[in-house]
């Protein structure tokens, strides 16, 4: 658990009105803690990275996740709305994503920190906030709070456009490349699923 035990003022002030279970409360410590363990991280990024684009998306990205995690602890505390509201983050990359794969060198272990390079931090971004996204979404099935529940549920979105964002990156820079099946096998696939009839519906 981050930080000491003490409670928030505002919280005692209301004494037990508010009903919380405990795993409502282990869920929101974990969602939490996940947003800080990545804000942390995307300070130690910020200092290495050298593409000014993607120096960008990480401070995008830590602006908006700053205000995520206050809103999330403000509902936290309060049980009640957040003075902010959730916010929607927009991406800046564009949609258009390169397929096909290019030969390249086999990828290892970097063997010291000075290796690190961006297609390292990128990926370590991406894997950051697909694990938000995760922990989200799974937190968001079992809290008990309607107003907690409904700020992390609506959170669910922005961890995975984030994510995006820098799979497109990745993918622009040829770091997270996308193999694609042969035509002929892709129209296979494609045409392996019909329609289930819905009963009480009309057509």
């Amino acid at each position: 658990m981050q930080g000491g035990t003490q409670m928030p003022q505002n919280m005692t002030n209301q004494g037990m009105d508010v009903n919380r279970g405990a795993h409502e409360l282990f869920d929101a410590h974990e969602v939490i803690g996940c947003l800080i363990g990545i804000l942390e991280q995307y300070k130690l990024y910020d200092q290495n990275i050298q593409d000014p684009q993607l120096k960008s998306i990480l401070q995008r990205q830590s602006a908006f996740m700053t205000q995520m995690y206050n809103t999330i602890v403000d509902s936290f505390h309060t049980g009640q709305d957040p003075q902010v509201p959730t916010q929607q983050y927009k991406m800046q990359e564009s949609n258009d994503v390169k397929y096909g794969m290019n030969p390249g060198q086999p990828k290892q272990p970097k063997q010291s920190v000075s290796e690190l390079t961006d297609e390292c931090y990128s990926s370590f971004m991406l894997g950051h906030t697909k694990s938000a996204a995760s922990a989200l979404a799974m937190a968001a099935a079992e809290i008990n709070n309607p107003v907690l529940r409904r700020v992390i549920a609506d959170s669910v979105p922005n961890a995975i456009e984030m994510s995006y964002e820098l799979f497109l990156y990745q993918n622009k820079n040829g770091y997270y490349q996308v193999p694609e099946l042969s035509a002929q096998d892709t129209s296979m696939m494609l045409q392996q699923y019909g329609k289930a009839p819905q009963q009480g519906m009309q057509h």
